[in-house]
């Protein structure tokens, strides 16, 4: 027996049941995985590590509380769940957070200070500039990442206690530790054994806030204001004498600032405007570089004047034209966002140098205002700039626009640029199972727009070392091409910390010696690999074997192309499969304006005030209620609705177990509570209303089964919850006096002592319809239904197989008429509306009444008579088919002549025949 059981209480309340239950379920291990099952006995989750850098935000309990659903199916259903957490510590939010929360920033030149501490702890610290943040070593910044994420988890893990996510709290894992550090350059390795992965000078997207290069999938789009500057490039020499014209070509931009690294005009191969210019050349304005006119297919002739310069780089599109055209590189923007101090060396005329003396050393915006106002003096734009609003590329989580610069950076090749790998990538979509199913399109449409491959080197600090060290020659130059790699039993390693294998310490940066890489993995070059991390893949082969590829990924939407397509990606590469069978896709929290809820947005809801208020099982129900890939209002009504839900499931228990007799039994012995609990169910079924109740529960049970099988927790809910609410208000109030076999409601019940046979089948009916609808909810609502569970059953309702149809339809038996519940249910309703429209109270007596029946159902209602004159206190009852107005008294005969009750299709009572004991 758990030593948290309780009886039953004199008054059932949600309030405090989180901290209860959570306390009994860690002391007893309740979802604490078993690794000696076997492979065919386990259910895996691919759970997502929440980034922490801050708090949890609503939309984290939305889609954690859907693979929680899952997770607790799974268990009740037979098998043995590996449902870890991880934290996703390193990256760029950490870092930011940290800066902010501290006051530093990470300066590498610095010698590390023992003992240190930082000038400003708590809050954002948003207030404090970037110039007034005091500089500290890589080591004395990465011990501040430690620090503060350590906190950040301690309360994101009480947050999801308090939820009740049913994972394995000693199976949590960090994307920081050692064994995470030590499993993502094993992998790495062997990615650059395999020729996989591989270093390249090359255009980079740019963050000039954070100084650090930017992967394709970390990018977004947003609306900026613009302006198109229509510049004119002179003919030169050559253009002149093929043309006969001096005529300028003018060409429409909004980057004049560019100019000084424009290497081309492009227009389309077909525009027969331009096709005479073609390999012949113009001069840039106010910098004097010739430079040729080229063709181009991804020139676009109805935009702007159809002619446009090709600069290095201005945008993506720059890139492309710069590789396939093999055009020179004119670089003239640095690392920190600012013009270089030298002009690009085809700049070399004086004009042209001091023309580049005014842009040198401002920033981008700064250099585009006064390229315009010089442009403006010298007569070379035309008219003024034409304001326009237009999409540019951002780093997700920067504030400024991406630039693009010449680094070396590594990579991992993902079918960017590999047709082949890009074939076997789709084909792995296609066989993933995606739910819901159109999200499949999203991964597809994402492979198939790749442009290169995946850059995974970040120019920062807390993070996974590229574990990667590089000879210097003679002269102290690095030799890049043969970089020195250590042997995976030395892993992890940290390059910029330790010497390289052969060296020592000493030889650090001479020449002859070494440098060791000092980038750092991206945040997804590491969760890319969260199965192999959870899973053992380096240190624990035999639990890897049982848990992978694994059953479930469940994640957000917004990152398919992010997390679930590199995780794809890694495991392709290496063991040449999907790393999961499933991917349960959630959709987002709108906020009332119907705008998805972001902390960029600023209006996130934190959920421990909701969890706290509402209580944990509420929340759950307004998760659960929105489908996967499914957008959802946030909705504190829908909360409310699961609050009462939960608090009608303690209720209703209560009666039951009251008017079976098991609460008398239980209240003095669980034992004893469990051996009547037992012994009730088995009791014959025999009045038709009992067996319509328990042949719907029969259905609903399938269907509530076939939804989670389909990972459509919100169809299993609605099923359920629809019929708990007409066994409540209807059924119970049906069948009470029956079950109580003649004693008073609330009279404490003996169920040893004996009962009618009438009285026996009600009470198996609803023993056996608790302990399935307990079952049922279960998932969603956990906390409710372990504490009823808790006052007449061993163990945990979460333990408890999940419910089955067949003992409920061999209940029922053959001959069941599902139908007779609801209709009797609408004749209830019908004699409390005349109640209430007589403004009498309910236990008012009904001498005699006549009730209209739609004729399918008149069979359905008269089987359920007694019951229904029982719960609506009629001393006399006539059903009468609502097609055929009866005589007075007589059951069956022809209706008389003017009758005009003729009422199809709805259960009323004939208000005229109705007399109510008070009047």
């Amino acid at each position: 027996m758990s030593p948290m059981t309780s009886r039953i209480p004199d008054k059932a309340t949600v309030d405090g049941l989180e901290d209860r239950w959570n306390s009994a379920w860690e002391s007893a291990g309740t979802y604490r995985f078993d690794a000696s099952k076997s492979r065919e006995e386990i259910y895996s989750i691919d759970t997502p590590p929440p980034t922490v850098s801050g708090s949890l935000h609503v939309g984290h309990v939305f889609s954690y509380t859907h693979t929680d659903t899952v997770a607790r199916f799974q268990r009740m259903s037979g098998k043995e769940v590996f449902y870890p957490m991880g934290w996703d510590d390193n990256g760029l939010p950490t870092e930011r957070r940290v800066q902010n929360y501290y006051g530093v920033r990470c300066d590498p030149s610095l010698p590390y200070q023992e003992g240190f501490e930082p000038p400003h702890v708590g809050g954002e610290g948003k207030s404090i500039k970037a110039a007034d943040q005091v500089p500290i070593s890589r080591k004395n910044f990465v011990e501040l990442c430690e620090r503060l994420t350590e906190e950040d988890e301690k309360q994101f893990e009480a947050l999801w206690r308090h939820l009740g996510l049913s994972v394995d709290w000693s199976r949590t894992y960090q994307t920081i530790s050692p064994s995470s550090i030590a499993v993502a350059q094993q992998a790495f390795l062997r990615s650059l054994a395999r020729g996989e992965a591989y270093q390249s000078e090359a255009p980079t997207l740019w963050d000039v806030t954070f100084r650090t290069a930017v992967a394709q999938a970390e990018l977004e789009d947003r609306e900026r204001p613009g302006a198109y500057h229509r510049l004119a490039f002179e003919p030169a020499a050559d253009l002149e004498e093929a043309t006969g014209s001096y005529s300028a070509v003018y060409i429409e931009t909004t980057r004049p600032e560019l100019l000084p690294a424009c290497v081309a005009l492009v227009a389309h191969p077909d525009d027969e405007r331009y096709q005479p210019l073609f390999g012949k050349h113009v001069r840039t304005p106010l910098f004097g570089v010739e430079v040729p006119v080229v063709p181009h297919r991804l020139a676009q002739p109805d935009k702007g004047s159809g002619i446009a310069m090709i600069c290095t780089f201005g945008d993506v599109t720059d890139v492309v034209w710069w590789r396939e055209l093999q055009l020179p590189t004119r670089a003239c923007i640095g690392w920190d966002g600012r013009f270089l101090a030298e002009a690009p060396a085809a700049i070399d005329t004086p004009e042209g140098v001091a023309a580049y003396a005014e842009l040198a050393g401002k920033t981008v915006f700064s250099a585009q205002k006064r390229i315009v106002e010089m442009l403006a003096e010298a007569g070379i734009m035309e008219g003024e700039p034409k304001p326009i609003t237009h999409p540019v590329k951002f780093f997700e989580k920067g504030d400024k626009p991406l630039e693009i610069v010449t680094s070396r950076q590594w990579y991992i090749a993902n079918g960017g640029k590999d047709e082949a790998l890009r074939a076997e990538l789709v084909a792995r979509g296609e066989e993933l199972d995606f739910v819901p199913s159109h999200m499949g399109k999203r991964y597809e449409n994402w492979v198939n727009g790749l442009t290169g491959d995946w850059l995974i080197s970040r120019q920062r600090f807390f993070g996974v070392p590229i574990p990667v060290w590089y000879k210097l020659d003679s002269e102290g130059n690095p030799v890049w091409d043969e970089p020195v790699v250590p042997t995976e039993d030395m892993l992890p390693v940290d390059p910029s910390a330790e010497p390289a294998p052969g060296f020592d310490e000493s030889q650090r940066g001479v020449a002859g010696g070494f440098i060791g890489e000092k980038d750092v993995m991206d945040t997804w070059a590491t969760s890319s690999l969260t199965p192999q991390i959870v899973g053992g893949w380096r240190d624990n082969p035999e639990l890897f074997a049982k848990v992978f590829p694994m059953d479930l990924r469940p994640q957000g939407q917004d990152i398919i192309r992010t997390w679930l397509f590199s995780t794809v990606v890694r495991a392709h590469l290496e063991d040449g499969v999907l790393p999961w069978k499933h991917a349960a896709i959630s959709g987002w929290i709108l906020d009332p304006d119907r705008k998805k809820m972001s902390k960029s947005k600023g209006n996130v809801v934190t959920p421990m005030g909701l969890l706290e208020q509402h209580g944990s099982d509420a929340v759950r129900y307004w998760a659960a209620s929105a489908r996967l890939g499914t957008d959802a209002a946030f909705d504190e009504g829908q909360m409310k609705i699961g609050r009462r839900l939960a608090m009608k499931i303690l209720n209703a228990s209560k009666f039951v177990l009251g008017a079976t007799g098991i609460a008398t039994a239980a209240n003095a012995s669980l034992e004893d509570g469990v051996a009547v609990s037992n012994d009730v169910m088995a009791l014959p079924v025999t009045e038709p209303l009992d067996k319509a109740m328990l042949a719907a529960l029969a259905s609903v049970v399938d269907q509530a089964t076939t939804a989670y099988e389909k990972y459509d927790h919100t169809k299993a809910l609605e099923v359920a919850e629809t019929l708990f609410w007409t066994f409540c208000d209807d059924y119970l109030e049906l069948v009470k006096m029956r079950a109580y076999d003649g004693a008073a409601p609330g009279e404490a019940i003996d169920a040893s002592a004996g009962c009618s046979p009438e009285a026996g089948s009600a009470r198996a009916a609803l023993t056996l319809a608790l302990e399935t609808f307990l079952r049922l909810f279960a998932p969603v609502l956990p906390f409710a239904t372990e504490e009823v569970w808790s006052w007449f059953r061993e163990g945990s309702v979460h333990h408890a197989a999940w419910p089955v149809a067949a003992p409920l339809s061999a209940a029922a038996g053959a001959s069941a008429d599902a139908g007779v519940l609801p209709a009797a249910g609408a004749a209830l309703s019908a004699l409390r509306k005349v109640k209430s429209e007589a403004k009498v109270a309910q236990r008012t007596e009904i001498v005699s009444v006549d009730v209209l029946v739609p004729e399918a159902q008149v069979a359905a209602v008269r089987a359920a008579k007694a019951d229904l004159m029982s719960a609506g206190k009629v001393r006399a009852m006539q059903i009468v088919d609502s097609v055929a107005a009866l005589e007075p008294g007589v059951d069956g005969e022809a209706p008389e002549d003017g009758a005009t009750d003729e009422i199809a299709d709805t259960t009323v009572v004939r208000t005229e025949n109705a007399v109510l004991a008070e009047s």
